[in-house]
């Protein structure tokens, strides 16, 4: 990836995150180097510091891979959350990389098959952390 944006994590979600990566079957998931990077970069805020234009977990997203000029709208969420229609996992490419995200901000992120989608925030639908929920 060359320069990618900045992004924001809440300290909750990569407190939650860090654990969920430590743990011993944490280490051997797909997925897991992508979102340490993540985290790793990260400028880190209480919850309630958060921008209510940033993807944090639990939020739902619309958004756009400029590549293809598809939009989808998806929550994004811990990955035993991540079979249920409407929700992707963090794990997920896309779902590492939509984390910390603002509005109008595009990603370029490998994708399975070996093609780079540029993913493009629209519009955050729901944010918990703009609903006060600091910890959900």
């Amino acid at each position: 990836m060359e320069n990618p944006p900045p992004i924001i994590v809440s300290s909750l979600d990569l407190q939650r995150l860090e654990s969920l990566l430590d743990r011993p079957d944490g280490k051997r998931l797909p997925g897991v180097e992508a979102l340490r990077g993540e985290l790793d970069r990260a400028t880190v805020v209480e919850p309630a510091e958060v921008p209510p234009e940033v993807v944090t977990m639990n939020s739902t997203v619309r958004f756009r891979d400029e590549a293809t000029g598809e939009s989808h709208e998806l929550t994004l969420v811990y990955p035993e959350g991540g079979n249920r229609p409407g929700t992707i996992s963090v794990l997920a490419p896309v779902g590492s990389a939509l984390l910390g995200l603002s509005v109008g901000q595009t990603i370029s992120w490998q994708i399975p098959g070996g093609r780079k989608a540029q993913l493009r925030i629209l519009e955050i639908l729901r944010q918990p952390e703009a609903m006060g929920e600091y910890h959900r």
